[in-house]
């Protein structure tokens, strides 16, 4: 009985892990603001790149 309760306590910790990971990237891959020309690049930006 005790070893099932250890699996669940294991893949609820994995579950958590992954799920902090996610947030951590999402925040990660919305860095920074608009502010594009017509083309949706980022015209007053170093390098000048485009989305």
């Amino acid at each position: 009985m005790e070893n099932i309760s250890n699996k669940k306590r294991s893949i609820m910790k994995k579950i958590i892990a992954v799920l902090f990971a996610s947030m951590m990237i999402v925040g990660v891959a919305h860095g920074h603001s608009g502010g594009t020309d017509k083309n949706g690049c980022h015209a007053g930006s170093k390098p000048y790149h485009c989305h």
